[in-house]
């Protein structure tokens, strides 16, 4: 069948359509305003659809978007989903737009947010869609093949199945199988393809070649280092059987991504940035379910480079000729699938090559090599049983094992959670159990939590107990800020999701959370909080947040993830703020928030503003900007150890804090874009007094030190020219210009943000110009094209 986003073929006219959708939102329950007409058959090869859409032409939004950008964009669109274990756990999504733009997802219901509900949008397909504008509608035509999903291998299948459609021009989402806003999940409420017959999964095997090069120039102290690039490499997508496929990445290149958020880290905890690497977010969310698997662990930055920069970045008679910032990867293996009764397996597997930094000794000209990450190999292992009723019981465990024995870890967890058959009901349990061994560290440590809640409904409720003993560490390759901690928690919430007489959809929310020290048991904090959403009728949103600490607390991490000792008695607090946004469907759109904090310390005010802004020039152009100032004229926080007695000096101190993004996007087609995303991050930091800190918590104050402001900023510009232009198969041109690391600027004169930005782009930046070809091969069509040749 030619997909031609045509449905005059016979073979569709055979079939009867299905319709009759239902609104999800605005409003549940109503029959759509908008006529829908769905028909679905498959081959031996693939699943076809076909969905003719009723509406006036010039009504239907086109808006040209990037794959996968659709939410919240000027577009109509029609959805399909696939549940081919008919699991209600698991599912596949595929949505195109009327611009013809695609995107798709894995969908699963193992989360504790959202109903529960994780997408995982990084999944990329290789499918076939068509879009046409007639004169009553839109028609869409899809052929999602085979080798894009994964089910049993039966003679007779049942899948969960359903259809939606979304009408920008009103806001409403209708669905073909009813999804009921108040009831936990989504899957949980598809329709049902029934009797499918003798289709058999094919043999899934595809190819991905790339070949990238490019150049890189980097400031230095002694002027400017060129660094040429170059590099080639190839993912291996492998169906193994009908339901397990093999992911492999040779020789991975994650050069071309998104510049990190990076900014002033006050806190002793490690900062967690997002995972832009297409192998790492595409389809791991079987990895994640335990919450033990943070990417960016591997392929990070080598655990020693900061020390060699530390020791001879600044000291005479030497020169670091190189230090990598990034640790290299020699491959990475995923492998996972389900069993046709529905036992979920996962294995990762990555290795990384040893790391090393080169220093040379100026006066006798030697050079010296330094290690700063030895080989590493990072595995992961799950076993995840879906049961009845949206229930699910995982195994999890993560190993890290580190040539040379200096440190290795393992991490192992057990998660059950259990939804009652009306599924108004959920209780989860988790518990790990973590071990650390090597010439450096030897420990073993555990957690462990449970919960229960009314998780359906307009009233919802959740009651949590929590411990984490104070050796207990997976940040190997998780992430966890500290352990040490006793957590009692509850919340409580009302959703209204029908509309009144001036909204069409509101909620309340309250929480509470009281917590130990585990070791020594003691009473750390209590906070209490809350939050209020307002949906208007004319699609304006506002939300109302409140949280607080209402009594003097400890702060038992004050300078280090691991209690040492020393506490700080920090003040009670008051925070709230108001947001809100502008209706998203016209050309000029807008969000904002404005909050602020107090305490009953003199002159210690918190305040912060957001304004965001977003221009659609056309169906093809758009730009949107979003700025955010914070001011805290009482932060507080460690400073440095005094020499004299040993105890921690603190610090009180004026932080500010601006960041500024513009983004701009141009789509040519629904195959190629240019985008550019430039941010600029500028914290001060002005101390105001310093203190003695006491084995009690309180403080004593002791003669200022001058020279110890901070002037911090991060400036990045990233632009990609993107081009789809084959199934599969992309062209990248990136440019990125960064502000140079070792830059400072004087805190004590560039008080002002136009004096600063001017330092800082006249200070040097790091400039980086790469081109990367990916080519999709599939060995089915490579196959066919051969036997016709033939």
């Amino acid at each position: 069948m030619k997909i031609d986003g045509e449905l005059y073929e016979p073979a569709w006219q055979l079939i009867s359509p299905t319709s009759d959708f239902i609104t999800s939102s605005p409003t549940f329950g109503l029959v759509s305003k908008y006529k829908s007409e769905v028909r679905i058959a498959y081959d031996n090869s693939a699943v076809y659809v076909g969905a003719y859409l009723y509406d006036q032409p010039g009504d239907i939004r086109r808006q040209l978007t990037a794959r996968d950008v659709i939410s919240m964009q000027d577009v109509d669109y029609f959805v399909v989903g696939f549940d081919t274990y008919h699991d209600r756990q698991n599912a596949f999504v595929f949505r195109v737009t009327a611009a013809g733009v695609q995107g798709d997802a894995r969908e699963s219901q193992n989360g504790s947010g959202s109903g529960g509900v994780v997408f995982d949008a990084g999944w990329d397909a290789v499918w076939e869609s068509k879009t046409s504008i007639k004169h009553d509608g839109w028609v869409v035509e899809m052929r999602i093949p085979f080798s894009a999903i994964r089910f049993a291998k039966k003679d007779i299948q049942d899948w969960g199945i359903n259809f939606a459609r979304f009408v920008r021009k009103i806001n409403e989402n209708s669905i073909w199988n009813p999804v009921d806003p108040n009831i936990s999940g989504d899957i949980n409420q598809w329709g049902n393809w029934t009797g499918l017959k003798n289709i058999v999964p094919p043999l899934r095997l595809s190819f991905l070649p790339y070949l990238s090069g490019g150049v890189k120039v980097s400031p230095t102290q002694n002027g400017r280092v060129t660094e040429f690039l170059r590099s080639g490499g190839m993912d291996l997508k492998y169906g193994i059987n009908e339901s397990f496929t093999l992911d492999m990445t040779l020789i991975p290149d994650f050069a071309q991504v998104q510049s990190d958020n990076v900014f002033l880290n006050l806190s002793p905890f490690q900062v967690k940035f997002d995972d832009y690497r297409p192998f790492f977010t595409e389809g791991t969310e079987l990895f994640n379910k335990a919450g033990l698997f943070y990417s960016r662990r591997v392929g990070a930055s080598p655990g020693g480079s900061a020390g060699v920069l530390s020791t001879y970045g600044n000291q005479a008679g030497y020169e670091i000729i190189k230090n990598p910032g990034i640790t290299r990867l020699y491959n990475a293996t995923k492998f996972s699938g389900r069993t046709k009764k529905n036992l979920g397996i996962g294995i990762f597997n990555a290795l990384s090559a040893p790391m090393n930094a080169r220093i040379k000794n100026l006066s006798t000209g030697k050079d010296s090599t330094i290690l700063t990450e030895p080989l590493t190999n990072y595995n992961i292992i799950v076993l995840d049983q879906a049961l009845k009723n949206r229930s699910s019981i995982s195994f999890t465990n993560t190993n890290v094992l580190r040539k040379g024995n200096s440190r290795n870890a393992n991490v192992s967890s057990l998660d059950i959670s259990l939804f009652n058959r009306r599924n108004r009901y959920n209780f989860t349990f988790t518990g790990k159990y973590s071990s650390i061994w090597g010439k450096l560290d030897n420990y073993n440590g555990f957690t462990s939590a449970a919960s229960f809640g009314k998780v359906s409904g307009i009233l919802q409720y959740k009651a949590a107990v929590s411990v984490e003993s104070d050796r207990y560490d997976p940040n190997d390759l998780g992430y966890l800020q500290n352990n040490n901690s006793l957590e009692y928690a509850a919340n409580v919430s009302y959703n209204k999701n029908k509309p009144t007489r001036h909204f069409l959809i509101h909620s309340f929310r309250a929480n509470f959370r009281n917590t130990y020290l585990y070791k020594p048991f003691v009473w750390s904090s209590f906070n209490m909080g809350g939050s209020a959403f307002f949906l208007f009728r004319n699609f304006w949103d506002a939300t109302i947040n409140f949280s607080s600490n209402p009594v003097w607390y400890k702060d038992y991490f004050l300078n280090s993830s691991a209690y040492n000792g020393y506490y700080l008695r920090r003040a009670p607090y008051y925070y709230m703020d108001i947001s809100g946004s502008s209706d998203s469907r016209k050309k000029f759109f807008f969000n904002w928030l404005l909050g602020g904090g107090e305490s009953p310390l003199p002159r210690d005010p918190y305040w912060q503003g957001t304004l965001g802004f977003r221009y659609r020039f056309s169906d093809h152009f758009q730009v949107s900007t979003n700025m955010n100032l914070e001011r805290d004229k009482g932060n507080w926080g460690w400073a440095f150890f005094n020499n004299a007695n040993g105890s921690p000096v603190i610090a009180r101190r004026n932080v500010s804090r601006n960041t500024n993004v513009l983004n701009a996007q141009y789509n040519f087609n629904a195959r190629m874009n240019v985008s550019v995303r430039v941010r600029h991050y500028w914290s001060l930091l002005e101390n105001t007094n310093f203190y003695d800190l006491k084995p009690d918590g309180n403080w004593t104050e002791v003669p200022f030190i001058p020279g110890k402001n901070v002037n911090f900023n991060t400036f990045n510009l990233d632009l990609f020219y993107t081009w789809d232009f084959l199934l599969g198969s992309r062209l990248t041109i990136a440019w990125k210009n960064a502000l140079g690391g070792n830059v400072s600027i004087d805190p004590y004169t560039h008080f002002n943000y136009a004096k600063n930005f001017r330092s800082v782009v006249e200070n040097p930046h790091s400039n980086e110009l790469t081109l990367k070809i990916v080519y999709f091969l599939d060995y089915l069509k490579l196959r066919k094209n051969k036997k016709n040749g033939d």
